[in-house]
């Protein structure tokens, strides 16, 4: 198995992130303005024509942890784990981010870290100045979008 890994600094407090991360309108603030939660809690992340991904949250600890696990989208998503470990380090707030167990490196596993990388960047956006980037307003990085 092998993981996405992102260490981004943001001038804020952890709480703040961590709204970012635990709302559905904190979400669509920095990841995708379509996000939406079921009936049963999964959490549904759409990009247009390239589709999308179901979460359901496995773990949260307000200011420290969110951590989801993927049960719908790409083959290659499907049964990772998506975790924002949050702790606070003078006026950052430092998110080490994680996309794990990917089963092998493919193309899309490049792209998708260069993705995290821009929405992650968005996040700190978000916290730092009150607007983030998300889809379908983020940065396109390849012929993938």
């Amino acid at each position: 198995m092998v993981d996405i890994l992102h260490r981004v600094g943001v001038v804020g407090s952890v709480d703040d992130v961590y709204k970012a991360l635990d709302s559905i309108d904190g979400l669509a603030a920095w990841w995708t303005e379509d996000t939406k939660v079921t009936a049963d809690g999964t959490i549904q992340f759409r990009f247009g024509e390239a589709g999308g991904f179901d979460m359901l949250v496995v773990e949260t600890e307000p200011g420290k942890l969110v951590r989801w696990e993927v049960v719908d989208g790409p083959e290659e998503w499907i049964g990772t784990h998506v975790r924002f470990d949050l702790h606070q380090e003078e006026d950052f707030a430092i998110i080490m981010f994680r996309h794990e167990g990917w089963r092998e490196v493919v193309p899309f596993m490049f792209h998708c870290s260069t993705k995290w990388a821009t929405f992650l960047m968005s996040l700190k956006h978000l916290v730092e100045t009150g607007t983030g980037e998300p889809a379908p307003n983020d940065v396109q990085v390849s012929n993938w979008h």
